[in-house]
């Protein structure tokens, strides 16, 4: 177990892998910024961080050279695509997490890579340097967690939990708005404005599609305690306990006015099944309902 725990009267919502983003778009890819909002690099001026690498953007004819260097990758791969997308329909393998779309943030997605965007004196400035991967050791963890009080960065150095200690943490209403952002390689990944202004962009480390953390950021959940179940609400919960033995379950509101049942740890998503073990959605009766906004 690991050695945070949340404190008395508090309940943890989430655990997941998180990092500073990296860039996806061909003149940024690989990359990242730290800016203030004159879009001044920022890095060398942040508390407290140890030196890192220095990115520039690539060039128009630097983009068109590893385009051209690409296109031979992407010849041989589509030798096979034929066959992985008949193994696909016949059950065999699964899709994997979507592609990256098109950006609806140009500026900071294809001209641009800032995952730190903060002036002096504001909340992002005192992100730690462990969440940058260019800066930690090949094996460092971080985590961001998500309790109904708080979010923290917990940092450990191997996949050993029990080694972890807080690097970071704000209180949960120092959090203005999350957005999903899926012009990305991992699926998903979310931009936090706080409520200063400043703001960071965050991603899971490998593919996934159901990064809880940003569920619970995006939108407020109000825990439901079991008392105030209904009668089919108390049985779906149960029933769902059950298949979890070993995790705690815990209800939570979402603004569509549905409920979620969730553990807080356990198995991780498979993007091959397309769902979430973790999660499962029920209504005023604890009927199965379907997925509503607000809702993920």
């Amino acid at each position: 177990m690991a050695n945070w725990q949340p404190s008395p009267g508090e309940t943890c919502l989430a655990r997941s892998p998180g990092r500073f983003a990296t860039g996806t778009a061909n003149a940024v890819a690989g990359m990242r910024w730290f800016r203030d909002t004159g879009r001044n690099d920022i890095q060398d001026g942040l508390a407290g961080w140890p030196e890192g690498p220095l990115f520039t953007v690539r060039s128009k004819s630097e983009r068109r050279a590893r385009a051209a260097g690409s296109f031979g990758v992407r010849a041989a791969a589509l030798a096979v695509l034929g066959a992985v997308e008949a193994l696909s329909a016949a059950g065999s393998i699964g899709s994997g997490p979507r592609g990256t779309g098109r950006s609806h943030d140009h500026e900071n997605e294809v001209d641009d890579f800032p995952v730190m965007w903060a002036g002096p004196g504001t909340l992002a400035r005192t992100l730690p340097w462990q969440l940058d991967p260019s800066r930690c050791a090949e094996h460092y963890r971080t985590h961001i967690v998500v309790t109904d009080r708080r979010v923290l960065v917990i940092g450990f150095p191997d996949e050993d939990t029990t080694q972890d200690e807080v690097l970071w943490q704000t209180d949960r209403d120092s959090i203005a708005d999350v957005e999903r952002r899926t012009f990305t390689k991992v699926g998903v990944e979310a931009v936090i404005t706080f409520t200063d202004g400043s703001w960071c962009r965050l991603a899971p480390p490998e593919a996934n599609d159901h990064w809880e953390v940003v569920r619970h950021l995006a939108y407020a959940s109000k825990l439901v305690a079991p008392e105030a179940l209904t009668p089919g609400q108390k049985e779906t919960v149960t029933a769902f306990a059950a298949e979890r033995p070993s995790f705690r379950t815990v209800v939570t509101r979402r603004p569509s006015g549905n409920f979620t049942i969730e553990v807080t740890s356990g198995p991780s998503p498979d993007p091959r099944e397309g769902s979430d073990p973790r999660l499962r959605l029920m209504g005023p009766d604890g009927e199965h309902v379907t997925f509503e906004p607000g809702d993920l």
